[in-house]
């Protein structure tokens, strides 16, 4: 079966999909909307930053609705896991190399930033392996 309906058993994945989704559709409009005065305080280019502000906006949107449907469907759950993982190891790989000039609260901010996603990853899999049991 690739749906469980809303009951009690899946109440916490709901609730870290939802503020998945906020959290990420925050830092996206912030990067929309700031990117030209974001991007030369962490380093990165504004041409970077308002892509990157589309995709999580987007992105955003699509966890929103996969954690609010009357049944979450557990193979797009599992999907925003893996993407948020994937995301995470990006994130890393971008804030120790040298692909960009990173000030200091780039790094930072990068590395936070991987740290919150991948937390919402884990407790993530906690909740879809709730269940799934």
């Amino acid at each position: 079966m690739s749906t469980i309906t809303n009951t009690r058993k899946d109440a916490f994945l709901r609730l870290i999909m939802k503020l998945d989704a906020v959290v990420t559709g925050a830092n996206g409009i912030a990067y929309l909307l700031g990117a030209a005065l974001i991007g030369p305080l962490l380093g990165l280019p504004a041409g970077l930053l308002v892509p990157v502000g589309i995709f999580l906006t987007c992105y955003a949107v699509a966890v929103w609705f996969i954690g609010t449907r009357p049944e979450i469907n557990v193979k797009a759950a599992w999907g925003v896991a893996l993407v948020n993982l994937v995301w995470v190891v990006d994130s890393l790989v971008v804030a120790f190399s040298d692909f960009y000039p990173l000030t200091g609260w780039g790094v930072l901010w990068i590395v936070a930033q991987a740290v919150v996603v991948d937390a919402f990853a884990v407790l993530q899999v906690i909740g879809l392996r709730k269940i799934t049991r």
